[in-house]
């Protein structure tokens, strides 16, 4: 125990220091060389190698179909009674990533993917959209009204980020298992994304919606509407305004698929605008200028941080920013946008993990909260909205003043029980390899933070308490990552052919952030 306090007070000092490295690394992309990658791995194949273990023990054998998360002994009692489209695009693509690094055999794969297609077809969804609902019993795929392990009441509703990733891993299985495409790409097919789509939203672009209900949730916010036609539905009272965000892939495939305009892409915001107090609810006043795309005009703004700019998220967190690039190969589309902030925003968790806060550790994002339950964590200043994710138990925020409309205040002088999560740092992998790998190491050697199925999903690291569960979701990002850089980018090249990169990357090569390093 001991040993362990002084290895970890040892970080912290050493975080300045960590700092100045990593900053050198991440200013260049893929600076990692060729001996160097090598190195690396045979580390990177045991992680795939143990992370694969936990989501082949979350699919259900019957059914194929992946539970939301279960127990760090990977025994079959432990597996939660519920499932998203998420996690079902996840265990797909997860599948995949497994064959292509060559964990297991094509055949393997096949027999896995057919059932879980099979057990897709048959789910409920919405006729008029073809969507699907966010909430089914593994076990039989029926769709749930309350919560297996609370009894807590669902009102079933269907969302569009998560739509978007079962969609996404689709069409990833319809152009990686070409004996499978046929039944990926007819449930693919039936998925309308127009049917989020709101035109008049910052129009000519418009912006999607949360999702909707087709029933009535009896929400005072909801708004009753039917963009794809069909019986009227209850939407959310929100749209998915921020840009870089997760929901982002809902956009890219409605455009790929042709069901929502190209322009859309310019339709939500960089940061909100700089020239009124209207938006001063916001984290800080963004640097920025007006442009105008393909009749849109747009704000190209960013917040400045620790002498960065950089295109906030909207709660700060990595997944947010990186876990489209996954799939979409962004930074190469759009090198004067993407290739500037996703390198970027890397330097900025580390910074703040290891210099801002002095936890000695980094990776801010939606996890498992080691006390129990599940949070948004991030980083506050990389985040749009003012309240912000944060990165510590205690919630402690940066107020920071937003030009003369208001005033902020005393920035925090110490931080608490940082909470760390493994999955950010794979999201990382390709933008600072080798600081990801030394934060993982430390991670494993520090703390009881790894088991039969790889990395559990959150460690707070100055009370050393860990959540020793496994989520579909936070697995299937570490696989996906880990799948690309062990075998040649494979995964994002079955996403990014064809109509997604014939609509999308004219857009991202024309476009320029505000993006870069402060003056």
């Amino acid at each position: 125990m001991f040993d362990a306090l002084r290895t970890r007070r040892r970080r912290i000092l050493g975080a300045a220091t960590a700092v100045a490295v990593v900053t050198g690394l991440v200013a260049s992309v893929g600076a990692t060389g060729t001996a160097a990658a090598a190195d690396n791995d045979a580390v990177l194949e045991q992680y795939a190698a143990d992370t694969w273990r936990s989501m082949a023990a979350m699919a259900h054998p019957r059914t194929g179909l992946p539970s939301d998360n279960i127990g760090g002994s990977l025994k079959e009692k432990t597996r939660s009674e519920f499932t998203s489209p998420t996690n079902i695009g996840g265990y797909l693509w997860s599948t995949v990533a497994a064959r292509d690094i060559g964990l297991i055999s094509g055949t393997e794969a096949r027999e896995r993917i057919a059932k879980t297609l099979a057990s897709v077809a048959k789910l409920e969804r919405h006729e008029p959209s073809g969507m699907f609902y966010n909430w089914y019993n593994p076990n039989n795929g029926k769709k749930l009204y309350t919560f297996p392990e609370s009894g807590d009441p669902i009102k079933p509703f269907l969302s569009s980020v998560d739509n978007g990733w079962l969609a996404n891993g689709l069409l990833l299985t319809e152009r990686a298992v070409p004996a499978l495409a046929d039944e990926a790409r007819e449930i693919r097919e039936g998925m309308d994304f127009s049917c989020y789509y709101n035109p008049a939203e910052n129009a000519p672009g418009g912006q999607i919606r949360g999702g909707f209900w087709d029933e009535d949730p009896q929400d005072a916010a909801a708004v009753k509407g039917a963009y794809c036609g069909g019986p009227e539905v209850w939407y959310t009272g929100h749209h998915y305004g921020a840009f870089n965000t997760e929901p982002r892939i809902a956009s890219y495939l409605g455009i790929a698929a042709g069901q929502i305009p190209d322009v859309h892409y310019f339709g939500t915001y960089r940061t909100f605008p700089n020239d009124n107090c209207d938006w001063s609810w916001t984290e800080t006043k963004p640097v920025g200028t007006w442009r105008e795309y393909l009749g849109q005009r747009v704000f190209e703004g960013a917040l400045p941080y620790r002498g960065l700019h950089v295109v906030p998220t909207w709660g700060g967190s990595m997944f947010e920013a990186l876990m489209v690039p996954l799939f979409v190969p962004e930074e190469e589309w759009g090198p004067r946008s993407w290739g500037v902030n996703h390198p970027l925003f890397v330097e900025g968790q580390i910074e703040h993990g290891m210099d801002e806060a002095g936890y000695g550790y980094w990776g801010f994002s939606p996890s498992n909260n080691p006390a129990g339950g599940y949070r948004e964590y991030g980083v506050d200043q990389l985040g749009m909205d003012g309240a912000g994710y944060t990165s510590d138990q205690e919630r402690t925020s940066v107020d920071q003043a937003y030009g003369d409309c208001r005033a902020g205040s005393p920035a925090p002088t110490e931080y608490g029980d940082g909470v760390v999560t493994p999955h950010a740092s794979f999201l990382a992998l390709r933008y600072a390899e080798d600081a990801a790998l030394k934060n993982l190491r430390n991670i494993k050697e520090d703390f009881d933070a790894y088991g039969a199925g790889g990395f559990y999903d959150a460690v707070a690291v100055r009370s050393g308490q860990v959540s020793q569960r496994y989520l579909a979701l936070d697995q299937g990002m570490v696989m996906a990552a880990l799948g690309n850089r062990l075998a040649d980018d494979s995964l994002r090249g079955y996403v990014s052919k064809g109509a997604m990169k014939t609509h999308l990357e004219p857009m991202m090569r024309m476009e320029e952030f505000a993006a870069g390093r402060a003056e």
